[in-house]
């Protein structure tokens, strides 16, 4: 009990601490009252622009010291409540707006993540079964060819290619499209994002593979004449996991910082095309409320991962 304690203690610090040295940096970077406004936010003499100025204030709690406006933030935070846009009207609030993009940045992430594990995994065990053959060799140089290429890089290549010049998958995303039509035009920009993780997932994998493969009670089940199959996939696959299990909750995050630039080459109206948007805009509310989910997730990605240890190896609770 005291183990889960603490790593949820940790969880919630870590999100305080990101959301203090964020909010304070975002009204310190520029003006609030000048992204509201524009430039009669400095036009002090003219009285029509003086109750403009004192109605933003009073709007958005610019009258209120940082703290205040800081503790205010946060306990409408945690009740869903991200405020309202650095805007004359402030509409829509912003709670609105991710509302309506972040479904499309999860399924994004949800089937990249997916291609990345159906991808990886089977790879990794493949190739550390056939370690220093010629295949194996070749599996490598595959790996590293799609671990040294970033993801968004990967993408212009696949959006060329497969998109344009073959013309195999749909280049861009509409929002009013069917379902499933939409869940098609995900699948390139998912490929994008799963082809240079599952290459890392291949090469931990292969590596602990080849070491668990050598342990004595894979040899007592070979000795027992099981299938291979059943050896790779029942016996030496499960503690080989520990490296592919940390890797996952690292890259997770990576994944989601990903999307947002794949997001932009492909059209896709998520999270990342708005982050794009607020960060020209200068509407800080935004910004800020997509840092903290982007925050919320990495850091609960990781706390599931320290379940998955616990699932693997019981003594990690101790």
């Amino acid at each position: 009990m005291r183990f889960w304690g603490f790593r949820v203690g940790m969880l919630i610090a870590i999100l305080i601490a990101v959301s203090m040295l964020t909010f304070g940096a975002m009204n310190l970077l520029g003006d609030p009252l000048f992204n509201i406004l524009g430039p009669i936010a400095g036009d002090t003499e003219n009285p029509e622009n003086i109750v403009k100025i004192q109605a933003a204030k009073e709007q958005f709690y610019l009258d209120h010291s940082l703290p205040e406006r800081y503790g205010r933030w946060l306990g409408d935070f945690v009740t869903g409540d991200f405020g309202v846009r650095f805007s004359a009207t402030g509409q829509p609030p912003v709670s609105e707006v991710i509302k309506e993009r972040l479904p499309r940045t999860l399924a994004l992430s949800g089937m990249a993540m997916t291609f990345t594990l159906a991808i990886g995994i089977p790879w990794g065990v493949w190739s550390g079964s056939r370690s220093d053959t010629i295949r194996d060799r070749m599996s490598t140089g595959v790996a590293f060819f799609f671990v040294s290429i970033p993801n968004f890089a990967l993408a212009v290549v696949l959006y060329y290619v497969v998109g344009i010049r073959l013309n195999w998958l749909p280049l861009r995303f509409d929002a009013g499209d069917p379902f499933w039509q939409r869940i098609h035009q995900l699948v390139l920009p998912a490929i994008s994002l799963a082809l240079p993780g599952s290459a890392v997932y291949q090469r931990l994998l292969r590596t602990d593979m080849i070491t668990t493969l050598q342990e004595d009670f894979i040899l007592m089940a070979r000795a027992k004449g099981l299938p291979r199959r059943h050896i790779l996939f029942r016996h030496a696959l499960r503690p080989s996991l520990f490296s592919v299990v940390t890797l996952f909750g690292i890259n997770g995050g990576a994944l989601l910082g990903g999307a947002l630039i794949v997001e932009v080459i492909f059209g896709i109206p998520g999270v990342g095309s708005l982050l794009v948007e607020s960060i020209f805009r200068d509407d800080f509310p935004v910004v800020l409320a997509i840092v903290m989910i982007l925050t919320a997730s990495f850091v609960v990605m990781n706390f599931l991962v320290d379940i998955l240890y616990s699932v693997i190896d019981p003594r990690v609770r101790r």
